[in-house]
């Protein structure tokens, strides 16, 4: 899909021929005088056009407008929640297999966070998944444009969204990906592939030998009962002088969670693909870092495996040593993603960062304390976890700051090791 951002009048945007024209409307709007905007004033003032986000009012080919179809969109406050309400109603009311041009149009000026909004809600709203279709229908809208009066104010915005939308779509890819359609050895081909797109990004891939090298006990604990053999995929984004401290990312690469024998219900257990949307992230991350080229630096760790019950596969009450030197009980095996990260985490040291975040579909207790709604955000860097939440609030992608108060690793004490791998159903997350 192709973006392109043009510092148009909102009668000039209506003058661009495309198969829909979207016409973003937010509070107080104030006409020009040119005859379409004053058409659109006036639907507002007749009550035929809302304001409110997500409030449509749909055309037919508009004598003073140039594209097939004509929606006023209600986008409120024009804030990046409003827009991207109004956005994907819009895209959900004119989605078709022949809207293959579109035209989004703010009829005032747009700030920073609603042109971010408006193009990630565009490539949300027309995302298709086909890679295991054998008559995919590919998604068919090819050229999005962006019309904004202040389009040189909003320039740069507009560049890390378009490569952020790169980003979040590889991500989503491997993430809905079946688990044979995305082993550990794909998500290592994946990584290859950035690096030999990106010349700023390298990619070594550590397999079972280099990590029995390197003592990670509870990463081989989780990969032993499956056939298909570990991975340990090592990006680096290379924007900076080598002096200068990277953030590290880690990802959980649990390419399928069967629980192990700890196993999980059969209902809805396909879902467990999704376990290794950490990892998906961090290649998304990697992607976007590609195509934006910043002056920092970045590593990217991910631990692939399958968690599967076979003979060899670990058991409940077995001991493990992890890369750290301390050992654990594995009380659980459906607890395997804490496993793999700490091995992962001692291995971030070398790099010496500035930060560490780990991303993961680590635990459904965290559904439960938050729902849907907010991710957990864990961290005892004060600084670190508000930078965070900024990032979340500014992608609508929300989180919410977690306690890590030292009592709760009481329930992790056990006579057999230094740790247990779960503690009880209270607090946990």
């Amino acid at each position: 899909m192709n973006f392109e951002l043009k510092p148009l009048s909102l009668v000039e945007a209506a003058s661009e021929k495309c198969d829909v024209l979207l016409v973003l409307v937010a509070d107080g709007y104030k006409p020009a005088k040119d005859g379409f905007s004053a058409f659109v004033a006036r639907a507002i003032k007749d009550g035929d056009a809302l304001t409110k986000p997500g409030k449509l009012l749909a055309l037919y080919k508009h004598a003073m407008a140039q594209a097939t179809r004509v929606v006023l969109v209600g986008v409120g406050d024009g804030s990046a929640k409003s827009v991207r309400t109004g956005v994907m109603a819009a895209m959900a009311s004119v989605k078709s297999d022949t809207l293959k041009k579109l035209v989004v149009a703010f009829a005032s000026a747009a700030t920073a966070p609603s042109v971010r909004a408006g193009v990630s809600a565009v490539a949300d709203a027309s995302y298709i998944f086909t890679t295991t279709k054998s008559k995919p229908e590919a998604r068919a809208l090819h050229d999005v444009l962006l019309a904004v009066s202040n389009a040189g104010e909003v320039q740069a915005t507009f560049d890390r969204a378009v490569a952020v939308v790169a980003g979040v779509e590889l991500a989503k890819e491997w993430a809905n990906r079946p688990a044979n359609y995305a082993t550990p050895a794909l998500l290592a081909k994946a990584a290859q592939g950035l690096a030999t797109k990106h010349s700023k990004v390298s990619c070594e891939i550590l397999g079972p030998k280099e990590v029995a090298k390197l003592g990670m006990g509870a990463f081989m604990a989780v990969a032993q009962g499956s056939e298909e053999p570990l991975r340990f995929i090592v990006l680096q984004y290379h924007g900076a002088a080598k002096s200068q401290a990277p953030t590290v990312l880690v990802g959980k690469g649990i390419t399928f969670d069967s629980g192990g024998i700890s196993i999980k219900p059969a209902a809805e257990m396909d879902e467990m693909k999704y376990d290794m949307s950490g990892a998906a992230s961090v290649l998304g991350v990697f992607k976007a870092l590609g195509e934006l080229k910043p002056t920092i630096n970045v590593v990217g760790l991910i631990p692939a495996t399958e968690n599967m019950p076979d003979g060899l596969a670990v058991k409940p009450g077995d001991v493990v040593t992890s890369m750290s030197g301390q050992t654990i009980e594995i009380l659980n095996t459906d607890a395997e993603g804490r496993l793999v990260l700490c091995d992962a985490l001692p291995y971030a040291e070398r790099f010496k960062p500035q930060a560490v975040v780990d991303i993961a579909t680590l635990t459904g207790a965290c559904v439960v304390a938050l729902g849907a709604v907010r991710s957990g955000l864990f961290s005892p860097d004060e600084a670190l976890s508000k930078a965070l939440s900024a990032a979340g609030d500014a992608a609508q992608d929300l989180c919410w700051p977690m306690p890590l108060d030292e009592e709760y690793g009481e329930g992790l004490k056990t006579s057999f090791a230094d740790m247990a791998n779960v503690a009880g159903r209270s607090g946990g997350a």
